[in-house]
């Protein structure tokens, strides 16, 4: 279980009605095909050793029985198997039968689980058969065996506690109040469902609604599944409706009507972590509740071979994969991000912006965020005004672009050539200039500041920062530079993003000069053009200095969002950026990435305002509170014992 991940599978067998013996046999079968896939968690339909469509053959003791036997066998069949099962039975206790769910491991019958809720109305009429299953476990007697019986069971695993199983049943999750609350509350980190639903125009989506909410409401791994091809039709369809979800996202689903099997890996992880960094989610209380513990054999239970995982790892967490769903989210960010300045402008009461437009990536969405708070207030766009400041590093495509930017937005365009004030700089502090160092390149972007600054206090406006969060991150800024401004409206905008909202924006502004301006943008190199060009082509480019932005972007989500053991975050990136960087690249700039991180908190400890836009931010008043000189010793020696011959060659293996 290397890293947290759990493989669990929902199942749904081709069964018989009224026939346990087949459908013993089709569950056997699954549980031998989810072993060589590696599950270590089982799970079936609702009532799926008799079928769920029975109706009053429930009645006949003949049925009952025999799936009493079946259970024996299906019992017995599990010895040796390192699996947790979850199988769906009807269950005759105290001369009363219960809709239940029997927890199986290794040649144990650990638990049974009756249903709570008994649905009668519509098509269901369960309360005519079962009985509703008591909150208070009971310890009942099973061919010679004590097995508790009860809705408030959890199911411990020993060699990993995180691993905690609950189990509700169908219509359990559809009341106000499903047993799945107690359960988290009480400790379990996942929860199961044996369900048979039926299937009705449009149900599915509720039911992926409903799956996906609960698992993102009590932060578990949740595993849905259903009873489909072999039931009754008599009146009803089943679809075998498959599900498995991990705090609001669904992993994997399977094809309705097609019976099968439905692998996810759950990573319990960020189950865990997530559960300690919202504080409003509750301690462990198994109060009434009963702990039965369960072993598993972890050494097959792991990401094996070519490390395959059975989940999608994002190389872009920060940018939607589905088009439409980009779109919507840029254009949501842009707003956010211009409320954010309409703010900043009512509340101060200026009346003029002053942006210093490189022509970049930055400036470039800076700008165009600025113009829809001035368009939000009304105010002419002639009072935000630009500023290109050249020296020694300006091309001439950059400078263009900014000039055709300013003029295509109607905004005011000043030109401020600042290379006589730095050489002056220069000579006050003996500095040579033919000294390429980090002096040489600083003294231009503090100057850049200064100029900003005093043009702000000229037209009584307000200096809009343009540096974003993956810079922040890394501490790529100049303390006192490009690092200040009076409102940052980029901060939390991740470089990958970046490039999406300033394309969206090419996209659909309607203009094509303004258009083909910032697609030019799009295509040259990130610089901070600090540097002479070579043969007026920039020579400084910043992903060949602190690395690929998309890795750093990557490793950013995680540290920040999940607080990720970096060897897992290493794994991690292996599988998602599998054919574009090779093991020694991705080590190299994560090495790198928390070298600087720790290195730079400073800068971050005094960042101007700024508007929070998604899960994660750096802000010292918000997301990041930590000191500007912390240790990075445990994150460097965690990163460097992952290099072994074993890992570099299969990535994340057993």
């Amino acid at each position: 279980m290397r890293d947290g991940y759990f493989r669990a599978a929902a199942a749904t067998p081709k069964g018989k009605v009224a026939d346990p013996v087949h459908n013993c046999r089709e569950i056997c079968r699954m549980i031998e095909e989810g072993e060589q896939e590696g599950a270590g968690l089982m799970v079936f339909p609702e009532l799926c050793l008799t079928a769920y469509t029975c109706n009053d053959l429930f009645l006949q003791d003949v049925l009952i029985r025999q799936a009493d036997r079946q259970l024996e066998e299906l019992v017995s069949f599990t010895r040796g198997r390192s699996m947790l099962v979850i199988v769906g039975t009807p269950w005759l206790y105290g001369g009363r039968l219960f809709n239940a769910a029997a927890a199986i491991s290794n040649g144990r019958l650990l638990a049974v689980i009756p249903k709570t809720n008994l649905p009668n109305y519509g098509e269901f009429y369960e309360q005519r058969y079962f009985e509703e299953g008591m909150a208070s476990a009971e310890i009942c007697e099973w061919h010679g065996r004590m097995v508790p019986i009860g809705t408030k069971i959890l199911l411990r695993c020993t060699e990993y506690p995180e691993l905690t199983v609950a189990a509700e049943i169908c219509e359990d999750l559809w009341v106000p109040c499903p047993p799945s609350v107690s359960h988290v509350m009480a400790g379990a980190t996942v929860i199961v469902n044996c369900s048979a639903s039926d299937e009705a125009v449009g149900k599915d989506v509720y039911r992926r609604e409903l799956v996906g909410g609960q698992s993102a409401r009590l932060i578990c791994g949740y595993v849905y599944a259903s009873a489909g091809e072999g039931e009754s039709t008599q009146d009803l369809v089943f679809g075998g409706h498959n599900l498995i979800a991990e705090n609001g996202t669904l992993l994997a689903e399977s094809n309705r009507f097609c019976p099968g099997i439905t692998y996810a890996d759950l990573d319990l992880d960020r189950i865990s972590l997530e559960r300690r960094r919202t504080n409003t989610h509750p301690a462990a209380s198994p109060v009434d509740y009963i702990t039965v513990d369960f072993s598993l054999d972890t050494s097959y239970m792991v990401l094996r071979q070519s490390g395959l995982l059975y989940r999608p790892i994002d190389g872009s967490p920060f940018v939607p994969k589905d088009p439409s769903e980009r779109s919507r989210r840029c254009e949501e960010i842009f707003t956010i991000q211009a409320m954010g300045l309409k703010k900043r402008l009512e509340h101060t009461g200026a009346g003029n912006a002053v942006i210093g437009l490189s022509g970049g990536l930055d400036s470039s969405l800076a700008l165009l965020v600025t113009v829809r708070a001035f368009d939000m207030l009304g105010i002419a766009r002639s009072r935000i005004h630009t500023v290109t400041m050249p020296c020694f590093g300006t091309t001439d495509r950059t400078y263009q672009n900014a000039c055709r930017m300013a003029e295509a937005l109607g905004t005011s365009l000043r030109e401020v050539d600042i290379r006589n004030s730095v050489m002056s700089h220069f000579a006050d502090i003996g500095h040579s200039e033919s000294c390429h160092d980090v002096t040489y390149e600083n003294a231009q972007a503090r100057e850049r500041t200064q100029v900003l600054m005093d043009v702000a206090n000229q037209v009584g406006g307000l200096v809009i920062g343009t540096g974003d969060m993956s810079e922040l991150a890394l501490g790529w800024a100049t303390y006192n530079g490009d690092h200040m401004s009076m409102y940052g409206v980029n901060a939390s905008v991740p470089k990958t993003l970046v490039r999406y909202l300033v394309q969206y924006y090419a996209e659909t502004c309607g203009e094509d000069g303004l258009k083909q301006a910032l697609l030019d943008v799009l295509d040259t190199p990130v610089s901070p053009e600090l540097l002479p060009p070579e043969n007026g082509v920039i020579a400084q480019k910043t992903e060949d200095l602190v690395g690929p932005y998309e890795l750093h972007d990557f490793f950013l989500y995680y540290v920040l969002r999940f607080g990720y053991m970096p060897s897992k975050i290493y794994r991690m990136a292996l599988l998602a950026f599998e054919g574009e960087y090779d093991q020694d690249t991705i080590y190299k700039w994560l090495n790198v990435f928390y070298q600087r991180f720790f290195a730079q908190q400073f800068k971050r400890s005094c960042l101007p305002d700024g508007p929070k836009v998604g899960s994660v931010a750096v802000s010292p008043r918000g997301d990041l509170r930590m000191p500007s000189d912390a240790a990075k010793r445990i994150w460097m020696e965690d990163l460097a014992g992952i290099v072994t011959a074993e890992d570099q060659s299969k990535g994340i293996t057993s």
